[in-house]
């Protein structure tokens, strides 16, 4: 819905530029181009915005491991993520309309600290996530507090 909502408002300022281009005595060999250049833009952006969730999917795997869970993510520059169970202070699966309709959900983990102080894995489905988030959970007396 997104992707729809910024396509409309990218058309919307595609068609004040060209009114503005004429009120400005520009020249159609000017205007032209350049609305043929935005929409040319606008595209390559609304195919990215389509693609990029099938791209990314495959590269989002994740291993729950005894001491915490480990996240590996990115499609051009892979990256491997560390959860420690000591760190997590609490864990959530949230669901949004889509992703009930599909029976997914996403894991969010919260840790202690500023920098990925939120940690989500999104993707997963429902059940995985729920017993995932009931693994990690505090209190199994493997905690470092």
């Amino acid at each position: 819905m997104r992707i729809f909502a910024a396509a409309a408002a990218c058309a919307t300022l595609l068609v004040v530029a060209i009114v503005v281009a004429a009120a400005d005595d520009l020249r159609a060999w000017i205007a032209i181009p350049l609305a043929v250049a935005w929409l040319i833009f606008v595209g390559a952006l609304v195919w990215h915005a389509e693609r990029w969730p099938a791209l990314t999917y495959p590269h989002l795997p994740y291993r729950a491991e005894p001491a915490g869970l480990a996240i590996r993510h990115g499609v051009y520059w892979r990256n491997v993520m560390r959860v420690p169970r000591s760190r997590i202070q609490h864990t959530d699966v949230s669901q949004g309309p889509l992703e009930r309709r599909y029976g997914l959900g996403t894991l969010v983990l919260y840790t202690a600290g500023t920098t990925h102080a939120r940690v989500a894995l999104p993707g997963l489905g429902y059940d995985v996530a729920v017993a995932l988030r009931d693994r990690l959970k505090p209190g199994s007396g493997e905690d470092a507090v």
